[in-house]
């Protein structure tokens, strides 16, 4: 789960991570009266849930009431990566000496959280890490033990030279860790980080992902989620139970198992295809997944060939075929449909699309090439 930026900074704030006083507006006139509380220079920044905003015009400085207004009036309605802006974060602009980087995020293949600063801030950090890997430093906390002292010491000095502002950065990076763990993310971080014209470290950027599985256990986290910033399509398939994703490809994918549903997008790229969606209707044998999930893939303009690719373990190859069955006499997909159906009750799966004038595959391979091809 993505929250938004001033919802980061709040979850910052009460760690004890310093971070300028700030208001959300909805309106231009909101955005101007915040302005006249700050007096002098702002910043007004998108609240969207998507990377990218500066560059997208997203992001403005502004020397006056008016000119806030207008900035907000600009920003608010305006589509970044195809997300409508709602809001605007409307804070005091900082006298920057120095930015750099630090983020902690869940490094799967290490099966740890790792930490990474690099005094390149203020810069989408793939880019540092592209151009300059030297500059980034990473360390994987130990998560018997957490973060401890002397290691958020070396990482601040690696940052910084002068002795009182690396200390400030060390205890930063120590409060940034309590806040990831606290709120069960992915994913935490400042860029930039900044040292201003005092000398004082400040965190004027926040952001934050939340893993899923963790919401369950702390409901004032789980409240934080924006549905209208988020793509609708996904917000479907999380009602009905469904593991989807949004790509930018053109064969729409429905797959049972995210191994398997993994193992499908290589294939259609091998082919020369590109994937659709990630689309994991999961091990249950109940045909409305079958049918919510075909919706979903044929509301995507993008898609001009179908994949079903089920393997029946738990799930019930003659379930699913049910599923198709019944979608497609709901509603005319309008593209070709190429099926795959192998495991639990197949022979029964294969004789109901045959009944219906479907052609059901067994191989693999043999499914994934013709979807493509379909789809060229």
């Amino acid at each position: 789960m993505n929250i938004h930026e001033y919802q980061a900074r709040e979850i910052f704030a009460r760690h004890g991570i310093p971070v300028p006083a700030s208001e959300v507006a909805t309106t231009p006139e909101e955005a101007a009266r915040a302005a006249d509380r700050f007096g002098g220079s702002v910043v007004v920044k998108a609240q969207v849930h998507a990377g990218g905003r500066g560059k997208a015009g997203g992001v403005k400085l502004a020397a006056s009431r008016s000119e806030a207004r207008t900035h907000a009036e600009r920003i608010l309605g305006m589509r970044i990566k195809g997300i409508e802006v709602r809001r605007v974060l409307v804070a005091p602009a900082e006298e920057i000496a120095s930015e750099a980087y630090v983020g902690i995020v869940l490094d799967r293949a290490r099966q740890a959280d790792t930490i990474m600063v690099s005094s390149e801030g203020g810069v989408d950090i793939e880019e540092v890490a592209a151009t300059m890997p030297e500059a980034i430093r990473k360390l994987a906390v130990d998560p018997r033990y957490g973060l401890l002292g002397h290691q958020a010491a070396l990482l601040g000095y690696h940052l910084y030279e002068d002795p009182r502002v690396a200390r400030q950065a060390a205890s930063i990076l120590a409060r940034l860790y309590e806040a990831y763990r606290a709120s069960g993310a992915t994913l935490a971080e400042i860029n930039p980080l900044i040292v201003n014209a005092d000398g004082d470290v400040t965190a004027i950027d926040a952001k934050m992902n939340i893993d899923d599985n963790a919401l369950f256990r702390m409901p004032e986290i789980a409240a934080l989620r924006d549905v209208e910033a988020e793509n609708p399509a996904e917000v479907r398939a999380r009602e009905a139970r469904l593991s989807y994703i949004q790509l930018e490809g053109n064969v729409g994918c429905c797959v049972n198992g995210a191994g398997l549903a993994m193992a499908t997008m290589d294939l259609v790229k091998y082919y020369g295809g590109e994937p659709a969606n990630f689309l994991d209707i999961g091990g249950s044998s109940n045909p409305d997944k079958v049918v919510a999930a075909l919706e979903l893939i044929t509301e995507d303009p993008s898609v001009n060939s179908i994949l079903f690719n089920i393997f029946g373990g738990i799930t019930r190859c003659d379930d699913v075929a049910n599923g198709i069955v019944e979608a497609t006499s709901r509603m005319e997909p309008g593209v070709p449909i190429t099926i795959r159906l192998t495991g639990t009750n197949e022979e029964q799966g294969v004789a109901i699309l045959a009944d219906h004038g479907f052609e059901a595959m067994v191989d693999m391979d043999r499914a994934v090439e013709t979807a493509v091809r379909r789809g060229a």
